[in-house]
């Protein structure tokens, strides 16, 4: 018997070391077979997570951040120690004990999963398999996948201390609502840092990794459940007391979904024209990746206070332009009306709704119920009164409601006639001049007509604001640097500069006579806005008047060639079609290049690059960008002599000569002075010019001090005719005066510089004859001429049609039935009998 026995138990153990060895060499052969190609693991220990890219302000104000994986990384030392018992405690309590996979930790998962029916559920696997299947591998549930996780785990383990794991895998988790990392999700839902959390906040990040998608709001009783769940794994693992845990699973489940705590963003401006551009040009110069992960710092050129007052001046303008138009088309965002029925109802479906929010001193409103003339509507974020918040009739009875067949109804009467109930409409609130008291809510909508600004240092290039829209969030499209409008008149400084470098002067005459010209689409006869002409009269009064007449035979003595080599070498085109209409800004450009190419009329002649960006640094605090490459001499010293100041060298190229400048500037003054831009209004010296296309379709101006550049245009994004009274002058000039009130209030200005090598002379502005060094009067103007210039040999310029010499003065008869009669210089009289109405191109420029 005992043989026997001995002999069955002995045949058992034969089986079960069989079994035991064919299954050591299973698993063996598993393991060997899926540890084959693995990903390597060493890459860990470099690890550079996608982080955020946040942009400053010169004075390091937060402007706005970019992200693709919002993430703010911190190193394992700087991570409270009451996160990291938090996250051990819900997703791996054996962390510091195991070596990369935890079999107990296995088994006893699944055991209280049974024993809980599923509704307590641990992690089964360890942080540091989380990690592997984070970094390097899938997240397919598969037992190849699990195989692959374990070994990279044990090998992970060797390799890097528990620390740098728990490092890794705290700045790496995601926990909802694009939230990568525990720093980043502590702002999103406590708008907090992790060393002002507290335990049940720690407790409820914790919370997040077992289903990120859940809500704050929608799945708060879920949330809270399972962050008491690791408030009591902390107790039990003695990361805290009894007492500790019971207090904080008494309390509430807080956040900033929830409208506890204030949001993040708050802090911040909304986004704007100006970041999202930064994002648009260092997106090209960097690549997406390392812009919306690389964690870039960008220290960005706005100046904030000079922005708000670009967006002001900008949207005054487009919605007065809007408002005259007597149209109402609303915002058409509707609320169904069931969701009126309470207050709570309402304003959540308000704070959904579709509506820009970015307009200062505008709110999005809902319609809750119509009177006999007047709508009761309900404010987003205006707390409800006893007697309700009122849109009266005299607020609707400037408009007429656009209907759905594109028609115009009848002028409205009362509230009814333009909005219906559950409407979403944009309000705002209307104050009294005297004392600011309230006066009523006025119904307010984001214009058809739009536009774009743009103001910069004429020195560095800096872009100090820039507004490509009315809004932002109702438009992205930037059309101050994307938009390709035809800049009109504005562009005749490109015209008279290359025909000053030409031989020509200030005090040249041209004759301003009917011309007609052969193109392929037909006979172009272009007009002067006027549709008057004025004979031989100096060049200044030509662009100050704004002629086109003069325009064109300036650009056809000179040659359109050149004209386009000099639009090119200012960066106005990349490739300038040399057709005579195009000297009068027919073809299309953008604000951008415009105010860029201006600020060298400013500065001297000298190039200046526009830049949005003073300069970028990289994660680790070093600069891969600077915008400024001017070389400071005198910064290295210890001391400066009293009264000096740095010693900064330019080597910048030069694009113009300085008299062909400062020639220019001191003609466009002029344009400010008498011209269409006469409405300008400051207190230092201006100079600039008024655009107009055909049936003003796009209107502009562009103007500058002696340290700043600033431009704006309106127009439709589908161009059309914005009617008979749009010029620059009236829309534009407008805009501009607003904004450089303020900007000067800051910057100052000086007169303009006046370069060496020539001399002032006395010139009649009318006639442009040479006056004696004490004339006095409104005709005399004080042109600068070079050294060695023949005052004796002003000569008349009709284009090339006939030369006159100025001895000779043309016979002008303004508008005879018969035309214009003139004598050339060979004595042949001649008359230039009136053309037909031929039209003028539809690209052509006016004003």
């Amino acid at each position: 018997m005992l043989r026997f026995l001995l002999s069955f138990f002995g045949a058992i153990f034969s089986w079960f070391v069989t079994a035991a060895f064919f299954i050591a060499l299973t698993v063996g052969a598993v393991f060997w077979m899926y540890s084959r190609d693995l990903p390597s693991h060493e890459q860990l220990a470099q690890y550079a997570p996608k982080t955020i890219s946040r942009i400053y302000s010169d004075e390091g104000m937060l402007i706005d951040e970019f992200a693709q994986e919002r993430r703010i990384f911190v190193p394992s030392d700087d991570i409270p120690d009451i996160v990291k018992q938090a996250f051990i405690s819900a997703e791996d309590r054996n962390f510091y004990h195991h070596h990369g996979f935890d079999p107990r930790g296995m088994v006893a998962a699944a055991v209280q999963a049974v024993q809980t029916r599923g509704e307590s559920v641990r992690g089964a696997s360890t942080i540091t398999q989380q990690v592997m299947k984070n970094f390097l591998l899938s997240s397919d549930r598969s037992i190849e996948r699990k195989v692959k996780e374990i070994i990279l785990a044990t090998r992970l383990e060797s390799t890097l201390s528990k620390d740098d794991i728990l490092e890794l895998y705290l700045n790496e988790i995601f926990l909802g609502q694009n939230s990568f990392g525990v720093a980043a999700a502590a702002q999103t839902y406590f708008n907090k840092t992790l060393g002002d959390l507290s335990i049940e906040e720690a407790a409820a990040l914790a919370a997040m990794p077992q289903s990120p998608s859940r809500s704050f709001v929608r799945d708060k009783d879920r949330i809270t459940e399972r962050r008491n769940y690791v408030l009591r794994e902390m107790w039990q693992n003695n990361f805290i007391t009894e007492a500790a845990f019971r207090e904080a699973a008494e309390k509430p489940l807080l956040s900033v979904q929830d409208g506890d705590y204030p949001s993040w963003r708050r802090s911040m401006p909304p986004r704007d024209y100006f970041s999202d551009e930064i994002r648009r040009q260092l997106s090209v110069q960097f690549g997406e990746d390392e812009f919306f992960g690389g964690g870039l710092s960008i220290r960005a050129t706005i100046e904030p206070d000079l922005q708000k007052v670009a967006a002001r001046a900008l949207q005054r303008a487009l919605e007065q332009y809007d408002r005259g138009r007597g149209v109402w088309r609303g915002t058409r965002v509707k609320i169904d009306p069931a969701e009126l029925d309470s207050e709570a109802k309402w304003r959540e479906a308000l704070s959904d709704a579709q509506v820009p929010r970015d307009i200062e001193g505008w709110h999005p409103a809902v319609v809750l119920s119509l009177g006999d003339a007047d709508a009761r509507i309900g404010i987003e974020g205006v707390p409800e009164d006893e007697d309700g918040h009122w849109i009266p009739a005299k607020d609707v009875q400037w408009a007429r409601k656009r209907l759905d067949d594109g028609k115009l109804g009848r002028q409205a009467r009362v509230a009814s006639d333009l909005v219906d109930v559950g409407d979403v409409v944009l309000v705002r609130e209307m104050t009294s001049d005297s004392d600011g008291s309230f006066i009523r809510w006025t119904l307010r909508q984001v214009p058809e007509i739009q536009g774009g600004f743009m103001a910069m240092d004429v020195n560095t290039g800096r872009v100090m604001a820039m507004q490509g829209g009315f809004s932002y969030q109702s438009s992205v499209f930037n059309r101050a640097t994307q938009a390709q409008r035809q800049p009109g008149s504005s562009f005749k400084p490109f015209v008279y500069a290359a025909a000053l470098d030409s031989g020509f002067t200030p005090a040249t005459i041209v004759v301003d006579e009917p011309i007609t010209v052969n193109t392929p689409q037909g006979l172009w006869t272009p007009k002067n806005s006027s549709g008057k002409f004025y004979g031989p009269t100096p060049m200044r009064t030509g662009i100050e008047q704004s002629r086109n007449l003069m325009t064109i035979r300036i650009a056809e003595d000179i040659g359109m060639d050149t004209v386009a080599k000099y639009a090119e070498k200012f960066g106005v085109y990349d490739k300038l079609s040399p057709f005579l209409a195009n000297s009068l800004g027919a073809q299309e450009t953008t604000l951008f290049k415009m105010v860029a190419a201006y600020a060298m009329f400013a500065n001297g002649g000298e190039r200046v690059e526009p830049t949005l960006v003073d300069r970028v640094q990289d994660r680790r605090g070093r600069t891969i960008y600077r915008h400024d490459k001017r070389e400071c001499v005198t910064c290295d010293m210890p001391t400066l002599p009293a009264g000096a100041s740095p010693e900064i060298r330019s080597n910048r190229e030069r694009v113009m000569d300085a008299i062909t400048a400062y020639q220019l500037t001191s003609m466009m003054e002029g344009v400010v002075r008498r011209g269409s831009g006469r409405g300008v209004n400051l207190p230092v010296p201006v100079a600039g010019k008024t655009g107009t296309t055909n049936d003003a379709k796009d209107v502009w101006f562009i103007g500058f001090t002696s340290n700043i550049v600033a431009g704006c245009y309106l127009g439709y994004d589908q161009p059309r005719s914005m009617g008979g009274n749009a010029f620059g002058g009236t829309l534009c000039v407008p805009v501009f005066n607003e904004f450089m009130k303020e900007a000067v209030k800051e910057y100052g200005g000086t007169q303009f510089r006046v370069p060496p090598g020539g001399h002032f002379v006395n010139i009649d502005r009318f006639s442009g004859a040479i006056l004696g060094p004490n004339a006095k009067g409104d005709n005399v103007i004080a042109e600068y001429f070079r050294d060695g210039t023949d005052m004796s040999a002003l000569g008349m310029i009709d284009g090339g049609w006939d030369r006159i010499d100025p001895g000779t003065l043309p016979l002008f008869t303004e508008g005879s039935d018969q035309g214009q009669a003139v004598t050339t210089s060979t004595g042949q009289r001649k008359v230039i009998p009136k053309k037909a109405d031929f039209g003028t191109l539809s690209s052509g420029g006016l004003y």
